[in-house]
């Protein structure tokens, strides 16, 4: 199955107790559907502060979003972890709230060879009816899946997609390999629109919150074969894609788009620790950059 070509992780609103902001939680998903255009949403990824995210939180999170989409988007839940029967666990009760799929991060901190990512995803994807989008980020995780390893997942019947953080030429050696029906996004927005050049199909992007509308514009300018349309579009948003990760320098993700949300009213709160609000430096930068 697909779940569209753009999809939104989205992050997760706080209040100032930095407990989950429900009323900003369903304006959000709202907003991300009919302004942003967004066809799926990532709830309790990376963006959406999973490390610091209680298990009753992602549930809770996992039941809410299905019910306030109400099948206007795909709800795809994060349930990755290092531990495989702790994702297993996690899968379970997304599957249990409804969830249209689930996204998999590969293990991180403890490193495990290429047969040991196997067996963590296989085993997941066995645990479960949902479809399965494995999440390849190396940056993040140290260790990351090979594209051997991925197209070897990909034989797997509910493995149907993969998330890609890694380089424009895996992306085209799984592109080149892949079996029919296995869909390829990127989670690198600046790469959105070289990805869709070597057929892949997709992304899972941070900067839909602010500009997804656009990014979908892009994408459609693409497929429709107006290529230097698509490729104005590009230029014209890079500078978003680039600067909620380097705003003028490396800040951890959701950081940025969080405090740029912000500036647009949308009022999703904090960060959790260790994670920390923008500096001043990094605040006037966020500022300039939603004002143009």
């Amino acid at each position: 199955m697909s779940f569209g070509r753009l999809i939104t992780a989205m992050v997760t609103p706080f209040d100032e107790q930095l407990k989950i902001n429900w009323e900003e939680t369903g304006r959000l998903i709202d907003y991300l559907i009919e302004v942003q255009k967004s066809d799926g949403l990532v709830v309790c990824g990376t963006t959406g502060e999973s490390p610091t995210l209680k298990d009753e939180e992602k549930e809770a999170l996992f039941r809410f979003s299905v019910e306030r989409a109400a099948g206007r988007c795909r709800i795809i839940a994060g349930t990755g972890s290092n531990d495989t029967d702790h994702s297993i666990h996690l899968t379970k009760a997304a599957e249990r709230a409804g969830v249209d799929g689930i996204l998999l991060v590969a293990p991180y901190y403890n490193k495990p060879n290429q047969e040991g990512m196997y067996r963590h995803f296989k085993a997941i994807a066995e645990s479960t009816s949902l479809p399965v989008i494995l999440y390849n980020v190396p940056s993040r995780t140290v260790a990351g899946l090979s594209a051997a390893t991925t197209l070897r997942l990909a034989q797997i019947p509910n493995i149907v997609a993969t998330k890609e953080c890694a380089s424009v030429e895996q992306i085209t050696e799984l592109v080149i390999d892949a079996p029919e029906g296995f869909f390829i996004y990127t989670g690198d927005d600046g790469i959105t629109l070289p990805t869709l050049a070597v057929g892949g199909y997709g992304i899972i992007s941070v900067a839909s919150h602010l500009v997804g509308a656009e990014m979908k514009n892009m994408i459609e300018a693409y497929l429709d074969g107006r290529v230097q349309d698509a490729v104005a579009l590009n230029n014209r948003l890079y500078p978003t894609f680039k600067g909620l990760f380097q705003c003028p320098h490396p800040v951890p993700n959701p950081v940025a788009v969080k405090y740029a949300l912000e500036l647009k009213g949308i009022a999703v709160g904090g960060v959790r620790l260790p994670l920390v609000e923008a500096s001043e430096e990094e605040a006037a930068f966020i500022r300039k950059l939603v004002a143009e």
